[in-house]
């Protein structure tokens, strides 16, 4: 309201009422509600979160493993940092990625790096104390004189142990876990209670083989010294003190045969040798340095192989990519014609092989290639005996056709998506000028197409360089090299060659020098791969 002199009057307060009622303040209730739904998702999700991370770090503490331990423990806390500060905006969106890169891509990565440098395979895959271990069992024989003690089998979770009655005291240990006096008894025969342990029923030992099996090959230690010996049983009722003709010197680093009196000494590379240069069969894991990248280049048995499978690797990557690129290309020509009726049952016909699990389709054309019954024999070639599997040019000739046959339709859908976004008037321009199909071709289709498939080309062949799965499924890498060992063959490449030296289809296992060669292979493709990239440039400023 005015005033006569111009100035505004403030509002009239209500009769009987000189003061401003204070605002209503809201309730607990209403202030939770505001959290919202996605805070409270958020902390459950973060309690997940911490629980595996304290399940983790546990696992890690009593297991040794520090780097576990000090991964997990920094990836939980920065979690509840990020997820509940209000400042790492970006961070909140940009952590899980960065926490599954460095999981699956730079600590494998790393690890692969470390064992690399190590001679981890067959004979050396634990530790020191675990190959003197190894040693003296293998050298096991019950010690002359030794009394049999009434024994039980018994279990504390998922610990076995032997329970025995030596002259009135029940001593019970397992094989981490020397034998400890836990009671007295005035029986001679079998405890039968035990302190701190289940005594697992006599029925149990005879209607379970693999508990049988557990317990005959278990072993108690007598004491902390591995040379006093251990408890055996051999049906778990009576047991007896065995020691090993092998005694180890921790001092001297030494295992020395007492019936032979053979000393082994342990070396650098993991080994007990002799001097006569004879070795035990278990050793441990040693850093070796850069011996294993050494002997891909320097070993006689490797060098002639792997050189051969290395130049099969370029050419099969390769022709994967040129042959079924300039395949689908032409085909893509072809059925972008508006003259050619049909055009869609036809491309439909044609990307079907696309379509069939890869895995499934190398089995299927292993069984058509063989030289005995295989279809290819008998319809193509008038039912001739070709050894299309036994002979080693023929068997890359095969794989190299199934690949093929498996790839271009990948390029003939791209290549076919890039003719179609291609200017019209471009064309249109250079036919006016007189120019033909083939220099149309040479001149603006394939340089507008090389610049939206480059990049696909590039990984394709990194796919092609790692193929793994054709080459396993259609002949694991057959037929073998003669002389060459780790079981390589004439179509293996580098990637199922180092499946063949990391020994997991069997045989001798040297992982150490698999993961040597997966390093040199993950630089080879990084390198290519950049020099390549770096060639794409020129094609986008065209």
């Amino acid at each position: 309201m005015s005033t006569p002199n111009g100035t505004v009057a403030a509002p009239p307060t209500p009769s009987g009422d000189d003061s401003t009622p204070p605002a209503a303040r809201e309730s607990h209730a209403r202030n939770w509600k505001g959290m919202g739904w996605a805070f409270l998702v958020k902390v459950l999700l973060l309690a997940v979160i911490n629980a595996f991370g304290i399940f983790t770090i546990i696992a890690g503490i009593e297991a040794g493993n520090w780097i576990v331990v000090g991964a997990m423990v920094l990836i939980v806390v920065a979690a509840d940092w990020i997820y509940f500060s209000k400042r790492p905006i970006a961070l909140k969106y940009l952590f899980p990625g960065l926490v599954f890169l460095f999981v699956f891509q730079v600590f494998i990565f790393g690890y692969t790096a470390y064992i690399a440098f190590t001679n981890y395979g067959t004979g050396h895959v634990g530790t020191q104390e675990q190959a003197v271990q190894a040693a003296l069992i293998q050298g096991e024989r019950r010690v002359e004189g030794s009394p049999t003690y009434p024994l039980v089998v018994v279990e504390q979770g998922d610990t076995l142990g032997f329970a025995i009655n030596d002259e009135g005291e029940v001593k019970v240990g397992s094989e981490e876990q020397p034998l400890e006096t836990v009671a007295t008894t005035g029986d001679s025969g079998a405890p039968t209670e035990v302190p701190g342990w289940t005594i697992v029923p006599r029925n149990q030992l005879i209607s379970d083989p693999d508990m049988a099996t557990a317990v005959q090959d278990l072993r108690v230690p007598v004491s902390d010294d591995p040379n006093d010996g251990s408890i055996r049983t051999r049906e778990g009722s009576t047991g007896a003190v065995y020691t090993s003709t092998m005694v180890w010197d921790a001092e001297a680093q030494t295992i020395t045969d007492t019936t032979s009196g053979t000393v082994y000494t342990a070396d650098d590379h993991g080994n007990f040798v002799a001097e006569d240069g004879t070795t035990l069969p278990t050793g441990w894991v040693a850093h070796v340095g850069w011996e294993n990248f050494a002997r891909l280049f320097t070993d006689p048995a490797m060098v002639q192989p792997l050189a051969m499978v290395t130049a099969w690797t370029f050419a099969f990557a390769i022709l994967s990519v040129f042959v079924p690129f300039a395949m689908g290309l032409v085909m893509a020509i072809i059925y972008n014609d508006p003259r050619v009726r049909g055009r869609k049952i036809l491309r439909t016909l044609f990307v079907l092989p696309y379509a069939f699990p890869a895995f499934m389709s190398a089995l299927l054309f292993r069984g058509m290639f063989n030289a005995e019954f295989g279809i290819i024999n008998e319809l193509f070639f008038g039912g001739a005996n070709i050894n299309w599997l036994g002979d080693p040019w023929l068997a890359r000739g095969a794989v190299l056709f199934v690949n093929i046959w498996l790839t271009y339709p990948y390029f003939f859908l791209v290549c076919t998506g890039a003719i179609q976004a291609l200017p019209a008037d471009a064309l249109e321009a250079a036919s006016i000028d007189g120019a033909s199909k083939f220099r149309q071709m040479r001149s603006i289709i394939l340089p507008l197409v090389l610049v939206s498939t480059a990049p696909l080309l590039i990984s394709s062949f990194a796919f092609a360089f790692n193929n793994f799965t054709i080459i396993y499924m259609f002949n694991n890498g057959g037929p073998a090299i003669p002389g060459a060992p780790y079981a390589l063959g004439a179509t293996d490449i580098l990637i199922s060659a180092i499946y063949d030296i990391s020994g997991v289809s069997g045989g001798a296992a040297d992982y150490g020098l698999a993961s040597a060669l997966s390093i040199l292979v993950f630089i080879v493709v990084g390198i290519i791969a950049a020099l390549a990239f770096r060639q794409t440039k020129k094609l986008e400023e065209f």
